[in-house]
Parts: structure tokens; C-alpha cells; sequence
């Protein structure tokens, strides 16, 4: 990269309102330290603190289930890469939009899971939360909490896609979430 080049990236970061963006190996701390920058980005916004939570526990859901599936997966670093970006839209709602690789079985289920949801209104994401907290917990599993939750959450109707790279041999999965 240039230094035009990092000038463009700067300018199309401003014009599209990107306050944080990270791309390659996704580990914990990174997780963190990510979650912690945005945290302070958003409580120094004087934004409110509900608001300021739930971006935070947005991009920490969404983040930690990129690290839970390459961990699942057996992933090498490069496979593990993902990309992140936190922006703010016009309207001063925060979107966190999240890709990482999947094998292309799981984009599909992905994709219809996640789509299921956002056509469910916040009454029936509501129900569905407490039904699935009376469930019994099977071990390793959460149950689906947290995209209920991010379903809850989101201003806007959550939305992903799920489409084939390298030949079918992956598909690269996104999910987008305004707060």
C-alpha cells in the first residue's frame, strides 16, 4: 500500500462514517482490545449508556461466535481471518458489520437461521428468548441466545448473505446489525 492509497482508505472510511475496522486473524485478546476501543468510542460520544451497551454487546456477540466457529472448525490462523467494521449511518445508528469463511454447508443454515429471526417482530423475539432461556442447556451450546439477542437488539431487521469463494471450496458469510 501507497500513501495515496492509505489516503483513499481514509477518505472512503470518513465518507461511509467507518469508526473502527479490523481485517486478518481474529484471536481473543484482539476481541477484547477491539471491544474495549469501541466501548470508549462510544461511551466518549456521549451516546446513552443503554445505547453504548448494546453496540458493545452486539460487536462481542458477533465476534466471539467468528471465534467460536473457526475454533469448531479446527481453522488454521489464515482460514480464522475475519473482517470487522463499526460504523455510524446518517441517522447516528451504529452499524457493526461482521465476514468471515464458513464451509459451504453451514452458509446456507446460517443464512435461513438468521433470516427466521429478523422476520420475527420484537414481541415474538421476546418469546422465543424466554422459551429458549427455560430449555435445557445442551453442553457447549447457548442455544441461540445471543442472535436472539442481537434480533432484539438491532433498530433495523438484522440481515447476512452467505455466498461461494475459492472455486465453492468456502463461502464467505456476513452479517450486518444496525443499533
Amino acid at each position: 500500500m501507497n500513501h495515496e492509497d492509505l489516503y483513499s482508505l481514509r477518505e472512503t472510511y470518513n465518507a461511509k462514517g467507518i469508526l473502527l475496522c479490523f481485517n486478518g486473524p481474529f484471536s481473543q485478546g484482539l476481541i477484547e482490545e477491539l471491544g474495549e476501543a469501541l466501548k470508549n468510542h462510544v461511551q466518549s460520544e456521549k451516546s446513552p449508556s443503554s445505547s453504548a451497551f448494546d453496540v458493545f454487546t452486539a460487536y462481542i456477540e458477533v465476534a466471539q461466535n467468528i471465534r467460536e466457529y473457526a475454533l469448531a472448525k479446527g481453522y488454521d490462523e489464515k482460514q480464522a481471518s475475519a473482517t470487522v467494521v463499526i460504523s455510524q449511518d446518517l441517522s447516528g445508528h451504529y452499524v457493526i458489520s461482521a465476514g468471515n469463511f464458513v464451509e459451504p454447508e453451514d452458509g446456507p443454515v446460517l443464512v435461513e437461521r438468521i433470516n427466521a429471526l429478523a422476520r420475527m417482530d420484537k414481541a415474538e423475539l421476546k418469546q422465543l428468548f424466554k422459551k429458549r432461556l427455560r430449555e435445557p442447556r445442551k453442553e457447549n451450546s447457548n442455544a441461540g441466545l445471543g442472535l436472539i439477542d442481537l434480533a432484539r437488539k438491532s433498530s433495523v431487521p438484522f440481515s447476512c448473505s452467505s455466498y461461494p469463494v475459492d472455486a465453492g471450496t468456502r463461502c464467505f458469510f456476513t452479517i450486518r446489525v444496525v443499533i
